[in-house]
């Protein structure tokens, strides 16, 4: 496979740049490429401005960010930067973003990154040739594979179904279902590493062994079971319809029940 691992921490010596490294050395053993983006290392620029668009102004008119992204990446009018990136992206079969679990979202830095490359028209945006705009299990992303690897301060039980943080699957659902799967690509179960602030040299190297692991199944894991926007689960509002789990709320009735269930 073809691997873009995104890396968002601001320190190479930290527990996620050891994992870091030993992730990317068994992908590369295992006879993977494997790309990288070091955001902090390549001083990425997270936030979006007219410089985007080579442009110091908009015109007259007020900055409109999705149409002027999508003008820009259609034109090939994008800084390089970004199109970097978006070739990165265009290359791969599987994305792997690393980053630490800051104030329960990705630093910010990382969302800047989504801001800027993902744009519509390459990542969203498109349509069918029945002219039904394309989301949720397609999209721009769709066949590639997508993978978090975070870590966090709190003990397991405090991200379980009941733990005060939330159960850390939902936590993530912005990222899991609201980018990931937006753009079509294929969210894996993430890989987290609890306790990351109390972890010895023995916790260390059993986190590492983890990874590893789960590095070696990223071809054949299954993805998480999000319902696809055409699926027929959902109606012309993008309501489920009555019948599909009927007595489930909020995040859990976007997922697929599990055969049998």
């Amino acid at each position: 496979m073809k691997i873009l691992w995104v890396f968002a921490h601001p320190e190479p010596q930290s527990l996620n740049g050891s994992l870091r490294d030993e992730g990317i050395h068994e992908l590369r053993a295992l006879g993977h490429e494997v790309r990288e983006s070091d955001l902090y290392a390549m001083n990425w620029k997270p936030v979006v401005d007219a410089g985007d668009f080579h442009r110091e102004t908009i015109g007259a008119d007020r900055l409109l960010v999705g149409a002027e992204q999508e003008r820009a990446y259609s034109s090939a009018e994008l800084t390089d930067d970004i199109t970097a990136e978006q070739d990165k992206i265009a290359w791969a079969d599987a994305l792997v973003f690393q980053f630490p679990l800051w104030w329960f979202a990705p630093p910010a830095i990382l969302k800047g990154w989504f801001d800027r490359v993902l744009v519509q028209g390459f990542a969203f945006g498109l349509q069918d040739a029945a002219g039904r705009t394309l989301r949720y299990g397609d999209g721009g992303l769709a066949g590639k594979r997508a993978m978090v690897i975070t870590s966090v301060g709190a003990r397991e039980s405090g991200f379980g179904p009941r733990g005060v943080h939330g159960q850390l699957d939902e936590v993530l659902f912005p990222v899991l279902h609201g980018t990931f799967w937006y753009t079509g690509m294929q969210p894996l179960p993430p890989y987290v590493v609890y306790g990351a602030d109390r972890l010895d040299a023995a916790g260390y190297g059993e986190r590492a062994a983890a990874l590893r692991e789960r590095l070696r199944t990223l071809p054949d894991t299954e993805p998480l079971p999000y319902r696809h926007e055409h699926g027929g689960d959902y109606d012309d509002a993008l309501v489920l319809h009555p019948e599909i789990a009927p007595t489930r709320t909020g995040i859990a009735a976007h997922r697929s029940p599990a055969p049998g269930h």
